[in-house]
């Protein structure tokens, strides 16, 4: 008597329907928060390519009939920012004479701390990173009457390497948190094995540090440049009448009105002001997620 085999069943869940209540509730949370965030900038957008006949008919969401660029030739290039018709370009340039320089010494000088926190113990760095933990906890304001004075004593004030000093000295707290936690979620045999080789203190960190610090780096510049860019205070203070950044400009644009407020024009400065940390983000957006998930394992 021949008995046959029957082949197993496994238990297959059915198809489960694409569009279920939950992930349409998702959807819809997403799609609104969207357009809530995204409504401001489309009015920006559209103010800024209407000519102002357009603009006093008080229709803030309708397209322009006409779309033109007038207005952000004009905030670039002819706006008046106070006494002077130069427009935000000025401002432009010295932001980056700020930015570049404040966040270069910044990350270096914060990796170079986080290094050294992470695997040359000693038994005040303990001490040493709660202090600086603290310092970036503590406000601006607090620090600007001291920096004023000290500056103003060593003949910096109001100039572009006493701007450049305080954006270093307000981003090194955060850097060096951000590049010790970082340097702490690394296997710690790596070093070992390059101190066993014969590498130094300096060696190890340029040559096997630096290169492994690729996502980390790129958070840092993403943080640094975005909040340099975006001061307003401590620009005002203490880069001088020369040197003043983008975001002063832009507050001198829109509060400096000789008869008509051209709003076209200031919603295109804003947007001006606005671009490059935007422009910066969407480019390494992904690499900063991956660098701050890299950095939350362990410290």
């Amino acid at each position: 008597m021949s008995t046959t085999t029957l082949p197993r069943v496994r238990n297959q869940r059915p198809p489960q329907p694409w569009l279920t209540p939950s992930r349409l509730g998702i959807y819809a949370f997403l799609l609104l928060s969207a357009v809530f965030f995204l409504l401001p900038l489309y009015v920006m957008v559209v103010t800024s390519l209407k000519p102002m006949s357009e603009i006093r008919l008080g229709q803030i969401f309708a397209l322009p009939s006409q779309p033109n660029l007038e207005a952000w030739a004009m905030a670039w290039s002819s706006a008046c920012t106070g006494l002077k018709c130069e427009g935000i370009q000025v401002g432009f340039w010295n932001s980056l004479k700020i930015v570049v320089p404040s966040a270069l010494l910044s990350i270096f000088i914060g990796a170079l701390n986080g290094y050294a926190l992470a695997y040359w113990r000693r038994p005040w760095a303990g001490w040493l990173f709660t202090i600086l933990l603290l310092g970036a906890f503590i406000p601006y304001q607090v620090h600007m009457y001291p920096l004023v004075r000290g500056l103003s004593m060593l003949g910096l004030f109001s100039t572009l390497p006493a701007i450049v000093l305080v954006h270093t000295i307000f981003g090194m707290p955060v850097m060096t948190l951000l590049f010790r936690n970082y340097y702490a979620s690394l296997p710690e045999e790596l070093v070992k094995a390059a101190r066993i080789d014969g590498g130094g203190f300096w060696r190890i960190f340029f040559q096997l540090m630096l290169p492994m610090s690729t996502p980390i780096i790129i958070v840092a510049v993403i943080m640094q440049v975005t909040n340099i860019w975006n001061d307003f205070l401590l620009g005002l203070v203490f880069a001088g009448r020369e040197n003043l950044p983008m975001t002063v400009q832009l507050n001198n644009i829109i509060n400096t009105t000789t008869g008509e407020r051209l709003y076209n024009v200031n919603m295109a400065a804003t947007i001006l002001t606005s671009s490059v940390p935007l422009f910066i983000y969407f480019i390494s957006g992904r690499w900063f997620v991956r660098g701050i998930a890299a950095g939350a394992v362990k410290g």
